[in-house]
């Protein structure tokens, strides 16, 4: 992890060897479960399902916070601007337009799960119900 200066403020910046471009929005890019686990103290997670998603077959990842997508716009202003927000979840495509929203409306470092919570599971990565 490495710290970039943006406006005087100390902006946290991860690099995500994984990182593709998302093949359905312009300037999101997807980064692997894989490699997200091994760096989730770096990252915020914002999980966009639904509650019931959120706590049931796929469960969720430790630490993620529940925005559902219909309510991102109340709540984007109070997104971490200082460190890289990855959006999740069940197959990463309500994630990705999560992602492509919060681009557009300012906020950079932002990356989309690629799979969601299917391929995390798939991978028997850890999670909590």
């Amino acid at each position: 992890m490495r710290n970039a200066q943006v406006e005087g403020s100390s902006v946290k910046s991860v690099n995500f060897e994984s990182k593709t471009e998302n093949p359905h929005f312009e300037g999101v890019y997807d980064v692997s479960p894989a490699e997200l686990n091994e760096k989730l103290a770096d990252v915020k997670l914002i999980d966009v399902r639904q509650p019931d998603e959120f706590v049931g077959e796929l469960g969720h990842i430790a630490g993620a916070e529940l925005i559902v997508l219909d309510t991102l716009p109340d709540h984007i202003v109070d997104l971490p601007k200082d460190q890289p927000i990855v959006f999740i979840c069940r197959s990463g495509a309500r994630s990705a337009r999560a992602a492509a929203f919060v681009a557009m409306n300012g906020i950079s470092n932002v990356y989309n799960m690629q799979g969601g919570m299917i391929q995390w599971n798939q991978l028997q990565l850890p999670v909590e119900r």
